[in-house]
Protein backbone atom coordinates (compact mmCIF):
# COMPACT_ATOMS: atom_id res chain seq x y z
CA UNK A 1 0.00 0.00 0.00
CA UNK A 2 2.78 2.35 1.23
CA UNK A 3 5.26 1.28 -1.76
CA UNK A 4 2.47 2.95 -4.44
CA UNK A 5 2.80 6.06 -2.76
CA UNK A 6 6.33 6.84 -3.14
CA UNK A 7 9.21 7.07 -5.40
CA UNK A 8 10.74 4.31 -6.98
CA UNK A 9 14.32 5.38 -5.03
CA UNK A 10 12.63 4.60 -1.30
CA UNK A 11 12.88 0.77 -0.54
CA UNK A 12 9.46 -0.02 1.17
CA UNK A 13 8.93 -3.09 3.31
CA UNK A 14 5.36 -3.57 4.71
CA UNK A 15 4.02 -5.98 7.66
CA UNK A 16 0.79 -7.67 8.40
CA UNK A 17 -0.29 -8.98 12.25
CA UNK A 18 0.31 -12.24 10.74
CA UNK A 19 3.86 -11.69 9.18
CA UNK A 20 6.81 -13.08 10.89
CA UNK A 21 8.30 -9.61 11.59
CA UNK A 22 6.05 -8.92 14.19
CA UNK A 23 7.77 -11.30 16.34
CA UNK A 24 11.08 -9.98 15.10
CA UNK A 25 14.31 -10.10 17.43
CA UNK A 26 15.81 -7.01 18.86
CA UNK A 27 19.20 -5.36 19.48
CA UNK A 28 20.25 -5.11 23.08
CA UNK A 29 19.89 -1.60 22.31
CA UNK A 30 16.23 -1.74 21.28
CA UNK A 31 15.91 -3.88 23.69
CA UNK A 32 16.21 -1.53 26.52
CA UNK A 33 14.08 0.61 24.99
CA UNK A 34 10.75 -1.46 25.24
CA UNK A 35 11.57 -3.50 29.02
CA UNK A 36 8.69 -1.88 30.39
CA UNK A 37 6.44 -1.83 27.37
CA UNK A 38 3.20 -3.91 27.40
CA UNK A 39 3.26 -7.11 24.71
CA UNK A 40 1.04 -4.86 22.18
CA UNK A 41 3.29 -2.06 22.00
CA UNK A 42 6.34 -4.53 22.38
CA UNK A 43 5.15 -7.05 19.38
CA UNK A 44 4.54 -3.31 16.91
CA UNK A 45 7.89 -1.84 18.44
CA UNK A 46 9.59 -5.31 17.18
CA UNK A 47 8.00 -5.18 13.69
CA UNK A 48 8.52 -2.06 12.67
CA UNK A 49 11.83 -2.55 13.40
CA UNK A 50 12.28 -5.75 11.55
CA UNK A 51 10.51 -4.46 8.50
CA UNK A 52 13.81 -1.21 9.02
CA UNK A 53 16.34 -3.85 8.67
CA UNK A 54 14.92 -5.98 5.87
CA UNK A 55 14.77 -2.48 4.57
CA UNK A 56 18.22 -1.86 5.15
CA UNK A 57 19.22 -5.23 3.76
CA UNK A 58 17.55 -4.45 0.46
CA UNK A 59 19.31 -0.56 0.52
CA UNK A 60 22.62 -2.84 0.90
CA UNK A 61 23.93 -1.87 4.83
CA UNK A 62 24.15 -4.00 7.03
CA UNK A 63 21.16 -4.67 9.52
CA UNK A 64 21.90 -2.46 12.53
CA UNK A 65 19.80 -1.24 15.80
CA UNK A 66 17.09 1.16 15.47
CA UNK A 67 17.43 3.67 18.20
CA UNK A 68 15.35 6.53 19.36
CA UNK A 69 17.11 9.87 19.16
CA UNK A 70 15.87 13.25 19.51
CA UNK A 71 11.72 13.91 20.03
CA UNK A 72 12.16 10.03 19.68
CA UNK A 73 12.67 10.08 16.04
CA UNK A 74 14.60 7.42 14.67
CA UNK A 75 18.20 7.18 14.03
CA UNK A 76 19.02 5.59 11.00
CA UNK A 77 22.56 4.26 9.55
CA UNK A 78 25.07 7.33 8.16
CA UNK A 79 24.33 7.91 4.53
CA UNK A 80 20.47 6.89 4.63
CA UNK A 81 17.22 8.64 5.73
CA UNK A 82 13.84 6.58 6.90
CA UNK A 83 10.61 6.42 8.71
CA UNK A 84 8.80 4.22 10.28
CA UNK A 85 5.14 3.89 10.97
CA UNK A 86 2.67 1.31 12.87
CA UNK A 87 -0.73 0.82 14.28
CA UNK A 88 -3.08 -1.91 15.00
CA UNK A 89 -1.95 -4.90 12.49
CA UNK A 90 0.10 -3.24 10.03
CA UNK A 91 3.56 -1.43 10.05
CA UNK A 92 5.96 -0.01 7.44
CA UNK A 93 10.02 0.87 6.93
CA UNK A 94 10.93 3.04 4.38
CA UNK A 95 14.58 4.55 3.29
CA UNK A 96 16.40 5.79 0.69
CA UNK A 97 19.91 6.61 0.54
CA UNK A 98 20.38 10.79 1.16
CA UNK A 99 21.85 11.85 -2.12
CA UNK A 100 18.55 10.52 -3.57
CA UNK A 101 16.00 12.77 -1.27
CA UNK A 102 16.51 15.48 1.19
CA UNK A 103 13.50 13.65 3.86
CA UNK A 104 10.63 11.37 3.66
CA UNK A 105 7.71 10.73 6.20
CA UNK A 106 5.07 7.82 6.58
CA UNK A 107 2.02 7.25 8.28
CA UNK A 108 -0.23 4.45 8.38
CA UNK A 109 -3.67 4.48 10.52
CA UNK A 110 -6.69 2.67 11.10
CA UNK A 111 -10.05 3.72 8.35
CA UNK A 112 -12.16 4.84 11.39
CA UNK A 113 -13.36 8.06 12.06
CA UNK A 114 -11.10 9.61 14.55
CA UNK A 115 -11.87 9.50 18.67
CA UNK A 116 -14.47 12.66 19.17
CA UNK A 117 -13.00 16.18 19.80
CA UNK A 118 -10.04 15.26 17.79
CA UNK A 119 -10.21 17.12 14.83
CA UNK A 120 -11.58 19.81 16.48
CA UNK A 121 -7.88 20.13 18.36
CA UNK A 122 -5.72 19.44 15.10
CA UNK A 123 -7.43 20.71 12.62
CA UNK A 124 -7.64 24.84 10.83
CA UNK A 125 -11.02 25.81 10.47
CA UNK A 126 -10.18 25.96 6.81
CA UNK A 127 -8.91 22.16 6.98
CA UNK A 128 -12.36 21.41 8.68
CA UNK A 129 -14.28 23.26 5.96
CA UNK A 130 -12.41 21.51 3.13
CA UNK A 131 -12.94 17.71 5.12
CA UNK A 132 -16.79 18.61 5.04
CA UNK A 133 -16.86 19.23 1.18
CA UNK A 134 -15.52 16.02 0.56
CA UNK A 135 -17.62 14.00 3.14
CA UNK A 136 -20.44 15.17 1.23
CA UNK A 137 -18.96 13.94 -2.08
CA UNK A 138 -17.38 10.87 -0.28
CA UNK A 139 -18.93 9.69 2.40
CA UNK A 140 -17.71 6.27 2.71
CA UNK A 141 -14.55 7.55 2.88
CA UNK A 142 -12.90 8.85 6.42
CA UNK A 143 -11.46 11.74 5.29
CA UNK A 144 -10.58 13.39 8.91
CA UNK A 145 -8.46 10.23 9.51
CA UNK A 146 -6.59 10.37 6.09
CA UNK A 147 -6.21 14.26 7.19
CA UNK A 148 -4.90 13.34 10.60
CA UNK A 149 -2.41 10.62 8.75
CA UNK A 150 -1.28 13.34 6.59
CA UNK A 151 -0.05 15.92 9.68
CA UNK A 152 1.70 12.68 11.04
CA UNK A 153 3.90 12.26 7.56
CA UNK A 154 4.12 15.96 7.38
CA UNK A 155 6.03 15.96 10.77
CA UNK A 156 8.23 12.78 10.27
CA UNK A 157 9.22 14.85 6.85
CA UNK A 158 9.67 18.44 8.85
CA UNK A 159 12.01 16.86 11.58
CA UNK A 160 14.97 15.58 10.01
CA UNK A 161 15.52 18.88 8.23
CA UNK A 162 14.55 21.10 10.68
CA UNK A 163 14.86 19.58 14.52
CA UNK A 164 12.11 21.57 15.39
CA UNK A 165 8.48 20.69 16.80
CA UNK A 166 5.94 21.44 14.05
CA UNK A 167 2.36 21.97 15.85
CA UNK A 168 -0.90 20.47 14.03
CA UNK A 169 -1.60 23.87 13.38
CA UNK A 170 1.30 24.77 11.91
CA UNK A 171 0.43 23.03 8.36
CA UNK A 172 -2.34 23.48 5.85
CA UNK A 173 -3.16 20.52 4.24
CA UNK A 174 -5.40 20.10 1.23
CA UNK A 175 -6.54 16.94 0.61
CA UNK A 176 -6.99 15.66 -3.13
CA UNK A 177 -9.08 12.63 -4.26
CA UNK A 178 -7.30 11.01 -7.64
CA UNK A 179 -9.93 11.45 -11.17
CA UNK A 180 -10.30 8.02 -11.18
CA UNK A 181 -12.42 8.05 -8.17
CA UNK A 182 -10.55 5.34 -6.45
CA UNK A 183 -9.38 5.69 -2.73
CA UNK A 184 -6.52 7.47 -3.38
CA UNK A 185 -5.00 10.79 -4.09
CA UNK A 186 -2.47 13.46 -3.55
CA UNK A 187 -2.24 16.08 -0.53
CA UNK A 188 -0.66 19.83 -0.27
CA UNK A 189 0.89 21.33 3.14
CA UNK A 190 1.18 24.76 3.47
CA UNK A 191 4.20 24.88 6.00
CA UNK A 192 2.42 28.54 8.31
CA UNK A 193 6.13 28.85 9.88
CA UNK A 194 9.13 29.11 8.15
CA UNK A 195 9.96 26.51 6.48
CA UNK A 196 13.44 24.08 6.42
CA UNK A 197 16.00 25.18 3.80
CA UNK A 198 17.10 22.20 1.54
CA UNK A 199 20.03 22.70 -0.96
CA UNK A 200 19.91 26.54 0.12
CA UNK A 201 16.48 27.35 -0.89
CA UNK A 202 13.68 27.32 1.76
CA UNK A 203 11.18 25.51 1.42
CA UNK A 204 7.32 26.37 2.63
CA UNK A 205 5.42 23.65 1.10
CA UNK A 206 5.34 19.61 1.52
CA UNK A 207 3.82 17.24 -1.22
CA UNK A 208 3.06 13.79 -0.77
CA UNK A 209 0.09 10.90 -1.27
CA UNK A 210 -2.51 9.07 0.31
CA UNK A 211 -4.09 5.95 -0.12
CA UNK A 212 -7.19 3.82 1.69
CA UNK A 213 -6.93 0.10 1.35
CA UNK A 214 -7.40 -2.92 3.07
CA UNK A 215 -8.80 -1.04 6.39
CA UNK A 216 -6.03 1.42 6.24
CA UNK A 217 -5.04 4.64 5.80
CA UNK A 218 -1.89 5.72 4.72
CA UNK A 219 -0.08 8.56 3.54
CA UNK A 220 3.83 9.62 2.68
CA UNK A 221 5.68 12.73 2.12
CA UNK A 222 8.95 13.09 0.09
CA UNK A 223 10.86 16.14 0.15
CA UNK A 224 13.12 15.98 -2.86
CA UNK A 225 16.18 17.76 -2.91
CA UNK A 226 15.63 21.15 -5.23
CA UNK A 227 17.66 20.11 -7.75
CA UNK A 228 16.64 16.65 -8.20
CA UNK A 229 12.61 15.21 -9.47
CA UNK A 230 12.13 11.67 -8.00
CA UNK A 231 10.47 9.49 -10.22
CA UNK A 232 7.04 8.53 -9.54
Amino acid sequence: MIEELLPESVVVVEAHRDDPLWDAPLFPEEEALVQRAVTKRRREFAAVRGCARRAMEKIGVPAQPVVSGERGAPVWPAGLIGSMTHCDGYCAAVLARDGDLASVGIDAEPHGPLPEGVGDSVFLPAESGRLALLAARRPGVHWDRILFSAKESVYKAWFPLTRLWLDFSEADITLHPDPDGGDRGTLHAELLVPGPRVGGRRLQAFDGRWAVRDGFVATSVVVPHPDVVPHP
